[in-house]
């Protein structure tokens, strides 16, 4: 810009008094913003400006992101279908409207507007990035004309309003993005439908694919994390003539985001890491799935078979349920009588009330008159207190079927369902009086059973002691259905007849073969309703016995965790044992990472996130599932993918429950399989949760290195722990990267931390590797890490030209009573 020769002296005198400027946080019909240029909000919380998301370097974008974090969070996106393809955009105000043109083109080009109305464009307006990370454009009277708030793109921030306004129309609904580096709207979208008693659906499309529940005065009901992070942050929820939304306060940076894979997620920064802490909460089990087990069906992740029919109804289809085929749901056994005398409640608590698209509040009802109310109308099925935080204030009823309800461990709401009162064993009054008494007797019965059963097995176990027997040995009896309900309640799976599985997986043919475990080969099937499933058949020469075949079953039909495979059944027929799981079409880790043509799908975010994922199965096995387990027999090809490439982990043949309190076991039948085993399982038969520790050590260095454990490297190293060993102590740990992984120079810093972890999960002792919460700590967050130290099973080979025995391991390798695989 050139200056007038008299008007320098007075721009020298500005340079002098007022070297610094404030941070410019307005646009104005004079001030535009051009590429690499920015907006900085006035406490510099926020920045706008141009912006390349990901690893997009032509496209460029008005964004708005974080002005403290060092890694660019962006959080809002102006152009997200249209971005300039060069560096000539310029941001600015044209007859009173917000607009981006493309500079290069002679500002003809509009690639974006707020699209002001011309009735209310002015010439005197302005736009001010706040310090919530809002734009807002106002004329010279100081009225909001329009503000990036209302048009949100995937993240929902503080003081930011989640809901539709009545009188305009407009829907503030997150949409992901395409992916990471394409900001354009994606197929996934969250947002509030007004219809019935308002509530929030995430959408893949149009397809619902959850939902969040109604506003019960606390919190969304089916959102329980609200309730757990009431000291972080204070929801709002407003309903009145002119809107409907949700919106959050907080002092802490916390930010939601619906990403480009559906996954709604909370994010807290975490100063003292430099980092994002992340929670999902949407989407976390099968239950969330929007109407999983069908009308008048209830979904509990904690059932061994999710999805059951409410007491009073039976499935549509039995055919289809008996297979899992849940969302046909269910109808009643019996018609309601709509004079009102024949028709009963049954009480359901803690759950998730149904969708209220079709449901109505009449306030200022308690729940007796609602009751009363309900049973004057025909249509009415169910109703619910409204508002929980008042005392059970306000009638909350439907009309129609219900769907989408689930039950939760803890929270939840009561809902009161019409039946007819024979299902009920009484009328509706003796049910509602005598409910108490009815179930204060149930819990002595079991009680009662309950100790009678304590009393017998440990007579059983005093009496195999004393003869000398162990508890885990093998059985060749037959399996019988009973046997499984004796051992855990297994009878709850589905329990499939083996001719239709022969069926499923056309007689167990050679073309439906997928591979062969350590138990027997494993098959691809396809049930009668279409549903695609993976039978793992036991081998009749195969080491698991009886006991490990009730092992797996009663395990897996408890444990409900999105990196765990999932069991849908069973199937007996004399020695013909045979288990049913979810089938999935990347088949197993080993399969991609071990081959050549194949390890290029996996790109080391993707890896990374493999990494995680299995981290926190274990973890769940570990220290958050009902049970604490060990899985024993943890490796690669124990790890199976979905379609979009998560893991799951499987085969829990060997695995074993702990006590909660309980350090480690022993055992005198040592299985497993060479490379993945610790040492102090090998040797002497002691395994703990750092057994399984070990394990997961080996698996992170092969998915980093695309090599096996037992791959013959160098003449100084047996197998990849020696190598990667060898190399980190040289400080040339890069060097083992799998070389199908490229342009991995940015991600140096996570790939030696994740090299590091490896190395402290394989250390000698067991007390000196990590349990699998510090190492999802780790893996999550730049913390200060131990140095490892020597591995175990480390051996060295003859060096090529002086013979001589390299060695990092004192143990000496001798398998005794061992079923290795």
């Amino acid at each position: 810009m050139a200056f007038h020769k008299s008007f320098q002296p007075l721009l020298l005198v500005a340079l002098i008094f007022f070297p610094f400027c404030t941070p410019i946080d307005t646009i104005t019909p004079i001030q535009s913003v051009r590429d690499g240029e920015t907006l900085i909000s006035a406490g510099e919380k926020f920045v706008l400006g141009f912006c390349c998301p990901g690893n997009s370097s032509t496209n460029r974008y008005v964004g708005i992101w974080y002005n403290k974090i060092k890694d660019q969070t962006i959080v809002w996106i102006a152009n997200r279908e249209n971005p300039v393809r060069n560096s000539s955009g310029v941001l600015t105000i044209m007859g009173g409207n917000l607009v981006l043109l493309d500079g290069g083109h002679n500002n003809s080009i509009i690639l974006w507007s707020a699209n002001v109305s011309s009735s209310t464009m002015v010439n005197n307006s302005s736009a001010t990035l706040t310090d919530s990370g809002n734009l807002v454009l106002k004329d010279g009277d100081q009225r909001t004309l329009w503000e990036s708030f209302d048009y949100p793109t995937n993240t929902h921030l503080p003081r930011m309003k989640l809901g539709f306004k009545k009188r305009t129309g407009l829907n503030r609904i997150l949409t992901s993005w395409k992916s990471a580096d394409d900001p354009a709207p994606g197929e996934f979208s969250l947002g509030l439908d007004p219809q019935g008693v308002p509530q929030y659906f995430l959408r893949r499309g149009s397809d619902r694919i959850w939902r969040s529940g109604s506003w019960n005065g606390q919190r969304l009901i089916g959102v329980p994390a609200m309730n757990e992070d009431s000291n972080l942050f204070y929801w709002s929820y407003v309903t009145d003539d002119d809107e409907i939304y949700l919106m959050y306060i907080t002092s802490l940076t916390i930010r939601f985001v619906l990403d480009d894979s559906g996954v709604y997620q909370r994010l807290i920064w975490n100063d003292n890491t430099s980092r994002w802490n992340l929670k999902p909460v949407a989407t976390q089990d099968s239950c969330d799935r929007y109407g999983n087990c069908g009308t008048y069906g209830s979904c509990d992740s904690n059932r061994a078979v999710v999805c059951e029919c409410l007491r009073g109804f039976e499935p549509k289809t039995p055919s289809d349920w008996k297979l899992g085929g849940w969302s046909g749901g269910c109808m009643r056994k019996r018609s309601l009588d709509c004079d009102g005398k024949g028709d009963g409640f049954l009480r359901l608590a803690n759950v998730k009330l149904p969708d209220t698209s079709r449901s109505r509040v009449e306030p200022g009802l308690n729940l007796e008159a609602c009751k009363e109310e309900c049973l004057k109308n025909c249509n009415c099925t169910a109703y619910a207190s409204a508002n929980v935080s008042q005392g059970d204030h306000g009638c909350l009823m439907w009309d129609g079927e219900l769907v989408d309800l689930r039950v939760y461990s803890d929270g939840g709401q009561d809902i009161y369902v019409r039946v007819a009162a024979s299902k009920l064993d009484g009328s509706a009054i003796e049910y509602s009086r005598g409910l108490q008494g009815k179930k204060k007797l149930l819990v002595t019965l079991l009680t009662i059973i309950a100790g009678l059963l304590l009393f017998v097995l440990c007579g059983y176990c005093w009496w195999r002691k004393a003869k000398g027997g162990e508890m885990n040995e093998r059985h060749d009896t037959v399996l019988s259905d009973n046997d499984i309900e004796e051992n855990g309640k297994g009878s709850e799976l589905l329990l499939f007849n083996v001719s239709v599985i022969a069926a499923a997986t056309n007689n167990f043919s050679e073309s439906n073969f997928l591979g062969k475990g350590g138990f027997g080969p494993v098959y691809k099937g396809q049930l009668p309703n279409g549903q695609v499933i993976a039978v793992k058949r036991l081998s009749k020469t195969s080491t698991q016995g009886i006991k490990e075949f009730k092992n797996e079953v009663t395990l897996i039909a408890k444990l409900q965790h999105r990196n765990l495979v999932r069991l849908l059944g069973y199937g007996i027929s004399g020695q013909e044992k045979i288990l049913i799981y979810e089938y999935l079409r990347n088949k197993s880790l080993d399969s991609i990472i071990f081959d050549q043509k194949r390890s290029a799908m996996l790109d080391w975010r993707k890896r990374f996130s493999i990494i995680m994922g299995i981290a926190r199965g274990i973890l769940y096995l570990h220290e958050d599932s009902r049970f604490r387990i060990i899985h024993r027999d943890l490796k690669v090809s124990n790890i199976l993918l979905d379609d979009d490439l998560d893991p799951k982990i499987s085969d829990f043949g060997m695995a074993r429950i702990f006590g909660r309190n309980q350090a480690q076991a022993n055992t005198n039948r040592v299985v497993g399989t060479y490379g993945y085993m610790s040492p102090e399982y090998a040797m002497d038969g002691r395994f703990s949760v750092k057994s399984d520790a070990f394990s997961f050590g080996v698996i992170l260095l092969e998915i980093i290195s695309g090599k096996r454990n037992n791959y013959y490297w160098d003449c100084c190293s047996s197998n990849l722990i020696g190598h990667v060993w060898e190399k980190w102590k040289e400080d040339r740990a890069m060097e083992v990267v799998d070389s199908s992984l490229i342009n991995i120079s940015p991600f140096r810093t996570e790939v030696l931390r994740c090299f590091q972890i490896g190395l402290l999960c394989v250390q000698e002792k067991a007390k000196d590797r990590p349990n699998m919460s510090s190492v999802v700590v780790m893996l999550g967050n730049e913390t200060i890490m131990p140095s490892p130290m020597q591995p175990a099973f480390c051996f060295g080979k003859e060096n090529c030209s002086d013979h001589q025995i390299v060695g990092c391991s004192k143990n000496e390798v001798t398998m005794t009573k061992m079923e290795a695989r």
